[in-house]
């Protein structure tokens, strides 16, 4: 239940959260408008519920997920992002597996770049004789573009990606406007053109180029040439090869469905702004913009207008530093919200999550809320890192009360866990270490894995209590 700025309100009924003025105040604070503070948990709840992390994981004999479940996931969180570290699936896999359990990852891949009328095939849609994309068969629902970072996004929102490689064309202020208006690079950019008109989607492999290659990340200039096509609209994401991007022409990936009418940047920005808070679920007014790596400066005016139109609402709600926050939620989730401080929606999810969690993009927002400093250390020497290499988040029901650092040996069928620690002042209890253990079975049958090693485990006994479950 939430609380309100005096103790006289804590002895009403827990209906909806209470809202009441001071008895005997004085005059310009009796005149002043009474206000609801959210408990911390409530904010927990609303979070969790956004980002699809609310309910118990399904059970192992549950009908396993469909393509539509993995669309819907994509769509809730405006976008998800992608990486090419594989200590174990790739994180945006991972994140479909902790908000689904275990499913096929052939799915993503194929609500991405579409799989023929028969399902059959995974990623890159169905295949004519020569092994390109059928033309003809063209169901993807998402694309990859840059959001958040690199990440699959509905194709739905394809048109609020166009702002945004107008932008990356005509701005002149960058390395890649030096680049383009060298001759030479002009001409790469001709040949890279004709090459993929004539023969399909190509690959950066597909190139080879005996000149000196690019300064930037030592690029070669056919790579470098694919980037701009691609950042710039010219160009989609067609497949992945072995996790290597197929490039081709927008015109032969696109689907013929897709809205191609362009926004202006700030019609964009408005929203996603809207998309972010509801995908948020509860957050501070510049985490929205945090959370599809928009520029803040750019949108506070935005934000101070949508608040003022009411489709954003200002509450006031505890943190994990026991500070009350001016926090904002959308219109619609006024419901939700009084549900969730009324204890009608109970965190119940135990599951694992991966370093690029959405759950997390909004800066200190995973100490505010979870009191939890979520990092990756995969660029931290390894005499310097703290937790591990790629270490994934335990989530507890409502808490964050660990990370792990996993790797999987795929040949042998092994998940090692080089180090599993809990927070401070988690307190063991078989509940809990028979919940992670569920979730832990699970892991392991996404990732085949027959045998489970735990090699560190900070306290002890909880490596050895988890070991038991197994």
């Amino acid at each position: 239940m939430a609380k309100t700025a005096v103790k006289a309100a804590k002895t009403a009924k827990a209906a909806k959260p209470v809202t009441t003025a001071p008895a005997k105040a004085p005059a310009k604070k009796a005149a002043r408008k009474a206000h609801t503070v959210y408990p911390l948990a409530a904010v927990r709840a609303m979070a969790l519920n956004a980002q699809g992390l609310l309910a118990a994981a399904p059970p192992a004999d549950a009908a396993p997920p469909t393509l539509e479940d993995v669309e819907r996931v994509v769509d809730q969180l405006v976008c998800v992002q992608i990486d090419t570290l594989q200590m174990v699936h790739r994180s945006h896999y991972l994140l479909m597996w902790s908000r689904l359990g275990t499913y096929d990852p052939a799915l993503l891949d194929r609500l991405t770049f579409g799989g023929g009328a028969n399902g059959k095939q995974a990623a890159g849609g169905a295949k004519s004789k020569k092994g390109k994309p059928d033309a003809q068969v063209n169901d993807r629902r998402a694309f990859e573009y840059w959001l958040k970072a690199a990440c699959i996004i509905p194709l739905r929102d394809y048109r609020y990606s166009l702002p945004i490689k107008r932008w990356r064309n005509e701005e002149n202020r960058h390395w890649w406007q030096t680049w383009v208006s060298n001759q030479t690079n002009k001409q790469m950019l001709d040949h890279v053109r004709e090459r993929i008109q004539g023969e399909g989607g190509l690959r950066t492999s597909d190139f080879e180029h005996e000149g000196k290659r690019g300064s930037w990340w030592d690029w070669k200039p056919a790579k470098i040439a694919l980037e701009h096509l691609y950042n710039t609209g010219e160009f989609m994401i067609a497949n992945r090869m072995n996790f290597q991007r197929v490039y081709d022409l927008t015109d032969r990936v696109l689907p013929a469905w897709v809205d191609r009418s362009e926004p202006t940047l700030e019609e964009r920005n408005r929203y996603y702004l809207e998309r972010a808070v509801r995908a948020h679920g509860i957050c501070e007014p510049l985490h929205a913009a945090d959370y599809t790596h928009t520029g803040r400066a750019g949108v506070k005016d935005a934000l101070a207008q949508m608040i003022a139109a009411g489709v954003f609402v200002k509450v006031e709600a505890d943190s994990s530093d026991g500070k009350t926050r001016t926090l904002i939620i959308h219109r619609d989730d006024q419901e939700v919200l009084a549900q969730a401080a009324d204890g009608a929606l109970q965190p119940a999810r135990t599951t694992f999550l991966t370093p690029f969690d959405s759950l997390f993009w909004g800066a200190r927002r995973d100490m505010q809320i979870f009191n939890f400093f979520q990092t990756l250390e995969c660029y931290v020497p390894e005499p310097k890192r703290r937790w591990g290499y790629f270490s994934l988040p335990i989530l507890y029901r409502d808490r964050l009360i660990g990370r792990f650092d996993p790797k999987l040996e795929r040949s042998a069928g092994v998940l090692r866990i080089k180090v599993i620690h809990l927070e401070p002042n988690v307190q063991i209890d078989e509940e809990m270490v028979a919940a992670v253990a569920v979730a832990m079975r699970d892991f392991m049958r996404f990732h085949k894995a027959k045998t489970l090693v735990i090699e560190k485990s900070n306290p002890v006994l909880f490596g050895e209590m988890l070991m038991e479950k197994m």
